[in-house]
């Protein structure tokens, strides 16, 4: 410890930084400290330790969990390509106001698998959420404010509109991200064709085994493309990157894009879920969304989802140079609107 420069100090230094940063956060009523860009942590220093697993719904769920057991529960919900450790800042500011937090990995992400081998490789966003209640029912979590970003967010959007009385409240990066297959086979304008040229990438063989060899490069170019003013550092990619590794990973992701613009089908057992949802249903629940001002990633306007917030409602603009990985990149502007969307 007597090198100042050594991880062990580095860590050290961490831990403390973010204990004074969540005590004044909670002291300060969750205002705003600072400018956004000043809230982004450089280093992946800090990371959740002692993963928790529990049987829910087809899965064998891997998630984090910090705060009181007792407390008011919030589940954080990542996206693609990230995991957990998007919440690694986020989460120990909410655990500190008594908040009891779960960040789960997703199917196809880290140390979640599937009860069955004979299991579908399912993507599909109705399947995703259908796992975070499982999740729920298997924690015994009757109800919890939840929050996300990227396939996170569509998921607590899904939740929300589906099972409002197991959302308590929703903060939702990108605002409304509720789709489906028919409105996916649309064509879209040149320019929003280009950004997603993942997606038409996945939809080929060539991608499938393109994205199987080098999915860890593949994940870093679009952390640089959607978020191009972060300057992460390779620790805190490769402590995500290794969420990567799980063997259902690849095929999640892309039944994900290739459902998405109906080049694959779902299971049966969600068609109900998928016929609801292409209503493209409002939102009842008290609702934050968040967008950053250096969103790289296709996303939509707020003025375009504004109206299907039926419910209490705000939306917030981050500037500071704020890409897609929002909670991660301002943890302090995320936690705010955790803690304000439960209070409204």
């Amino acid at each position: 410890m007597s090198d100042v420069n050594s991880p062990e100090a580095i860590d050290g230094q961490r831990r403390r930084l973010l204990r004074s940063a969540a005590f004044t956060v909670a002291a300060a009523g969750f205002g705003v400290i600072g400018a956004a860009r000043a809230q982004s942590p450089k280093t992946g220093a800090t990371s959740f330790t002692g993963l928790k697993q529990v049987d829910a719904g087809v899965l064998n769920v891997g998630y984090a969990e910090v705060g009181p057991a007792g407390g008011p529960p919030v589940l954080l919900l990542h996206g693609w390509p990230y995991d957990i450790h998007t919440y690694a800042d986020v989460a120990p500011i909410l655990a500190s106001s008594g908040y009891r937090v779960i960040v789960p990995h997703l199917r196809g992400y880290g140390t979640t698998r599937f009860l069955s081998d004979a299991a579908v490789r399912n993507g599909q966003p109705s399947a995703l959420a259908a796992d975070i209640i499982a999740l729920m029912d298997a924690l015994k979590i009757e109800k919890a404010v939840v929050a996300g970003c990227d396939w996170g967010a569509r998921t607590a959007n899904i939740m929300a509109a589906l099972w409002p009385e197991r959302v308590k409240a929703m903060v939702s990066v990108s605002g409304y991200l509720i789709g489906n297959q028919e409105a996916g086979k649309m064509p879209l304008p040149p320019k929003a064709e280009l950004q997603w040229w993942y997606q038409f990438y996945f939809a080929t063989e060539r991608g499938r085994l393109g994205y199987e060899k080098n999915r860890r490069d593949f994940a870093k170019l679009i952390w640089q493309l959607a978020s191009p003013k972060w300057n992460f550092d390779d620790v805190t990619f490769d402590r995500s990157a290794a969420a990567f590794d799980n063997p259902d990973h690849v095929a999640i992701v892309i039944h994900n894009y290739r459902w998405r613009i109906g080049l694959a089908e779902g299971e049966p057992k969600y068609d109900a879920l998928e016929k609801r949802l292409a209503t493209a249903p409002a939102i009842t629940v008290p609702t934050i969304t968040l967008e950053g001002d250096a969103n790289g990633a296709p996303h939509p306007e707020p003025s375009a989802y504004a109206s299907k917030f039926s419910g209490k409602y705000a939306h917030r603009n981050l500037s500071g140079g704020i890409g897609h990985n929002l909670p991660q990149e301002a943890p302090q502007a995320f936690a705010q609107a955790v803690v304000d969307v439960d209070r409204f």
